[in-house]
């Protein structure tokens, strides 16, 4: 999830770490999607700290990860010294040459111009080279929003000016942006994942000062956590269960092909 947050959200690299592993874990199965081998040129796009760059390139792939946070890239750096990691953003980054496959996981839903992304994605890949991504789709963690939205209507935010941090879509609306930017969909899946938030102590609090960053700037400093809190009390009755904190996720997993022409 470390995508191009916005400008309000500034990350912490070392937490990212120590409290969402899981999003790594969970990468597994796009992962397999894209089937790394020697040879194949990839991007990694919303790297993030690296870990799942690490596992393309330990499979012979020739990977370049890069993240609009500069936090992120840094501390993928000092992990990984031997890859490669670049700032940049989604919207306009640019290659020295085309790759194979562009690589996604848990980023794409914070790039919130995706007719915008989806076409420099395009334009970095030869034709016939895959778009292989996961991100949140339409419902994600939707019982956490309108908690967060209810917690900043209490503190006086009205809707209008509430922030939209996310892009999570539907398949209609997604494949149908792909085609017009130019690709093939040959594989698009949404489907719930309820995830525990075990590596987050205060459950779901711990996940809006990690991820709602744009939410919290919305008030002043001294009540981000009352808001937290407040979040986590409204989530309780359904987010948490036999002594765990869930996150309603809703992912959307897809393989597009750029198409020759």
């Amino acid at each position: 999830m470390a995508g191009e947050a916005e400008a309000a959200h500034a990350w912490d690299a070392e937490a990212y770490d120590r409290t969402v592993s899981i999003v790594t874990r969970l990468g597994a199965g796009v992962l397999e999607l894209l089937a790394p081998r020697p040879g194949l040129r990839v991007l990694d796009l919303g790297c993030g700290t690296g870990h799942l760059t690490a596992e393309i390139a330990a499979a012979g792939a020739d990977v370049i990860g890069i993240d609009a946070a500069p936090s992120m890239i840094a501390r993928a750096r000092a992990l990984y010294p031997h890859l490669r990691f670049e700032v940049a953003r989604g919207e306009d980054f640019t290659l020295a040459a085309p790759v194979d496959a562009v690589f996604s996981n848990a980023a794409l839903h914070w790039m919130t111009r995706p007719a915008v992304v989806a076409a420099c994605v395009a334009r970095a890949l030869v034709p016939g080279g895959r778009f292989v991504a996961e991100m949140g789709g339409h419902g994600n963690v939707a019982t956490v929003v309108a908690a967060l939205r209810q917690a900043l209507a209490e503190e006086g935010v009205p809707p209008a000016a509430q922030p939209r941090p996310w892009y999570f879509p539907s398949i209609p609306e997604y494949a149908t942006l792909l085609e017009q930017a130019g690709f093939e969909v040959t594989y698009m899946h949404l489907f719930d994942r309820p995830t525990p938030l075990d590596d987050c102590p205060a459950g779901a609090a711990d996940w809006v000062r990690l991820f709602g960053g744009a939410f919290l700037a919305a008030v002043p400093p001294a009540r981000h956590d009352a808001v937290a809190a407040r979040v986590a009390a409204l989530v309780r009755p359904t987010l948490y269960r036999n002594g765990r904190w869930f996150a309603d996720y809703r992912r959307l997993r897809f393989v597009a092909v750029r198409r020759a022409s």
